[in-house]
Parts: structure tokens; sequence; C-alpha cells
């Protein structure tokens, strides 16, 4: 007997009645069962997630294909996606190892969904700790005059990834390599955004006695730290706490935001509104 598929919708579109049961009467007439829905609404706009148990006699495509009547008629913008665990995840790191290494431990845990396709970095010293966990690892130096050429060799390494993952990247991506890596691209920005934003935000932070520091996971855009933000988290310092201090512990909050907004966009659980994003 074959497995059920498991579907997952996401949709925005303007607020207005029916919406809801548009969707269910199209999946329960395909003899679909939905398992999980979460919605919101705005004064605008309705924003909602569904996972369904697809009837093994009806296809994805097919299913993909039918529901865009139902997307026209409510002026939807609609994504139809399933599970997938051979999802292409590209690590991109500089010389900070923290976030690179956990993520590729929760991957070989399988606590997130997909797999770590390539590590690229501007330096070579992670290369023996990352293909130690059998993952390929590209060295791109970018020096400030050859940046255009560093962007090329990315590109032509990072086609076919679904994701692209800044574990500590310490460079700006032009706004040509985001328009043409085909794949959205998430940032961790060390420092609870939009304080303290730009260089140095610990040592900045330090200086002004903050209580709180925090850790921004975001989507990369050509406007520098301030894409679309996933997940934030805060941890408590003192006066106590030298920069050292604050470091260590910055980077813990670090790698558990930028794991935690890895897994939301892995299991399609983003929306993004704007400027903002809606996570169910």
């Amino acid at each position: 007997m074959s497995t059920p598929q498991t579907i997952r919708l996401r949709v925005s579109c303007p607020d207005r009645p029916g919406i809801v049961a548009a969707i269910s009467g199209f999946l329960f007439a395909r003899r679909a069962n939905i398992v999980h829905a979460d919605q919101h609404s705005t004064e605008e706009r309705f924003f909602l997630r569904l996972v369904a148990s697809l009837d093994t006699s009806d296809s994805v495509e097919a299913v993909r294909s039918e529901i865009e009547t139902v997307a026209g008629d409510f002026s939807m913008e609609l994504q139809l996606s399933v599970p997938n665990e051979e999802k292409r995840v590209a690590l991109l790191v500089s010389s900070y190892a923290h976030c690179l290494l956990d993520l590729l431990w929760r991957f070989e845990q399988g606590e997130l969904e997909g797999r770590p396709a390539l590590v690229v970095s501007n330096h070579p010293d992670l290369r023996a700790r990352t293909e130690s966990h059998s993952i390929p690892y590209h060295h791109v130096p970018a020096p400030a005059d050859g940046r255009a050429e560093a962007e090329a060799e990315m590109l032509e390494l990072l086609k076919g990834v679904d994701l692209l993952v800044l574990a500590r990247y310490m460079q700006i991506l032009s706004k040509e390599f985001l328009d043409r890596v085909g794949a959205p691209a998430i940032n961790i920005h060390h420092s609870f955004l939009p304080a303290f934003a730009g260089a140095n935000p610990y040592r900045r932070a330090v200086e002004r006695g903050v209580k709180i520091i925090g850790a921004t996971a975001h989507y990369v855009t050509d406007e520098l730290d301030a894409g679309p933000i996933i997940e934030q988290d805060v941890a408590r310092v003192s006066h106590r706490d030298t920069v050292s201090d604050v470091q260590r512990i910055g980077r813990d909050v670090e790698r558990v935001v930028l794991a935690r907004a890895v897994k939301l966009h892995l299991e399609d659980r983003v929306l993004v509104d704007g400027g903002r994003t809606v996570v169910f």
C-alpha cells in the first residue's frame, strides 16, 4: 500500500470571506486530509500555512496545477511544496566556526530538513573541520579589488542550491549576485537589530552598558542588514562582563538563532510580507 504524500501550502492574499472554505473545499474534493493549519490576518492581508496528507491517487503536480484556479479567484500568492530531505543548502563562512559547526552537527542529527551541499569561504581556515564532516569546502578569496571575480566563481559553485546560509560570512554580497544566485539567503547578524547595526556591535554594546545583547537572523537583501527578520533572541549581561565575555555569550545566541531560522525556512514556515515576515 502506498504512503500518502505530505504537502505544504503557503498562502498570502487580500483578506476577504471564503478563503479558508475555498482551500479546504478544494482539498476535501481531492480526498486530502488537513493535518495542521495556521492562519493570521491583518487589516489588509490574510496568511495561511497548511499541511495536508494527499491521497495517493493524486499527484502533487496535478494538485499544484489545479489549485491555481483557487489562487486566481482570490488573488493569492500561493506556494505548494513537499518535505524534501534532499534540499541543497550552501553554507558561506569566513573564519568564525561556531555557526558553521553547529549547523553541520544539526544536519547530521537530522534536526534540519535537507543537507549541506557545500561550504564556501573567503578564508582557508575551516577546511579540515568542514571536510571532517564529508562536506566539500571551496576557498574563494574575496580581495577588495577582486570581488566581482570572486562572486562569479561563487555563482558557478552555487548552481542548483535551494538555500544560502551566511554562517558568519563577513562579506557584503552585491545586488547582482543576489539577483543571479537563484536561491534565498539567510544571514546571522551579531546584534539585536536594528540597534548596534554594522561593525563591532559587541564593543559598542559594552561601551553603552547594555544589559541585554542579542542576535538576528534575516533574509539577505541589497540593503545592508535590513532584510526581513526571521528570528531573534537575547541574553542578559552585566557590568561584570568584559568584551570577551559578551562575545562568548553572543556566539551562543548567534548559533541558536541561526539554526532556528534555517529550520523555519526549510520547513516552509516563513511568509515574507514586504519588509517583514509572518512565521508559523
